[in-house]
């Protein structure tokens, strides 16, 4: 599905407006079915629009003067909440659909206990998710957002053509994403600075020594996803390659993540016993650490490589312009 805009939309502030306006509106559209409690799908929806909501402000931040409940912050805050919530229901979906179905009979039992215990840890989240959609804080969040759109303010940047200011709004995110420490992981910097192949006792170490910089680099990459899919309408293949290769790279990161917070979440409850009650799924859990750790040292080579660097770059710097067919795009959101 393609959502079409006024093609007269030509500033900065013509495609802040245009961003804000989707995104909070995705935010309302599933208030509601977040406070039913019968669809997880709901709440996945709302906090994928709180995301894209603080990385448009984020994004277009020169260019705007928000009011006091609109802001980055006060977004991400609420964000994280609904985010808490969420967390529990991925461990629940995995733990449900993906691994007791292949578990041994002892294992599944077990897992029965684990799920018991998550549920009561999601009523508890639940009800904080409900009280924060009831509270005032939520509805100044909402009336600042109304009021806004019915009467937008914007610094000065606001005025320039798109076309005159779109790689330096690209820019700085990309940078941070390229600049982060996670891509060394694995690399030794007083030698060739290469990446080279482990064994699985290296690869288990430097994920549990480095995991955390990988996971803060998922969530660079993340940023870095939102920020350029602001912009796909403006730029041809090589964009969109780029862009393909920062989802794969939050994907293959993102399930190594999972492993480690589905681990630490049975340590929690089994805390010193965890590998003997159950070796098969922490089996699993290290098998699909050390694939995906195959899967992530490709994309590593590629953004170490000067040329691959200086190609974004040179991409970012050169957008293409299509005045008569704008358009910004509805992807599957995640």
């Amino acid at each position: 599905m393609t959502n079409k805009f006024n093609p007269r939309a030509k500033t900065v502030a013509d495609w802040a407006y245009i961003g804000i306006d989707k995104h909070f509106h995705k935010v309302l559209k599933h208030e509601a079915g977040v406070l039913l409690d019968q669809d997880t799908e709901e709440l996945h929806q709302i906090r994928v629009g709180m995301r894209r909501l603080r990385s448009t402000l984020t994004g277009f931040a020169p260019a705007l003067t928000m009011p006091k409940y609109a802001d980055q912050k006060r977004v991400g805050n609420l964000g994280r909440i609904l985010g808490e919530l969420r967390d529990l229901d991925v461990l629940k979906e995995a733990f449900v659909g993906h691994y007791q179905p292949i578990l041994p009979p002892k294992e599944q039992d077990l897992l029965k206990k684990v799920l018991q215990v998550l549920e009561h840890r999601r009523e508890k989240a639940f009800t904080k998710v409900e009280k924060l959609l009831k509270s005032d804080k939520f509805l100044n969040f909402k009336a600042d957002f109304a009021s806004w759109l019915d009467n937008p303010t914007y610094q000065p940047i606001g005025k320039l053509d798109i076309a005159t200011v779109l790689p330096d709004l690209l820019l700085p995110q990309a940078s941070r994403f390229l600049l982060h420490e996670g891509w060394l992981v694995g690399v030794n910097l007083e030698e060739d600075q290469k990446v080279r192949e482990f064994s699985s006792q290296e690869i288990d170490y430097l994920l549990e020594k480095e995991g955390l910089l990988l996971h803060d680099l998922r969530k660079e990459a993340k940023r870095s996803r939102y920020n350029m899919e602001l912009f796909t309408q403006f730029y041809g293949d090589k964009y969109q390659e780029y862009l393909e290769d920062i989802k794969n790279l939050q994907s293959i990161l993102g399930e190594m993540q999972d492993c480690c917070v589905l681990s630490d979440f049975l340590s929690q409850i089994f805390p010193n016993c965890l590998a003997k009650e159950m070796p098969t799924l922490l089996e699993i859990f290290r098998n699909i650490r050390h694939q995906k750790w195959q899967e992530w040292q490709p994309l590593q080579k590629k953004f170490l490589d000067a040329d691959t660097r200086k190609s974004l770059h040179q991409t970012i710097l050169q957008p293409i312009f299509r005045p008569n067919s704008v358009e910004l795009e509805t992807n599957p959101e995640s």
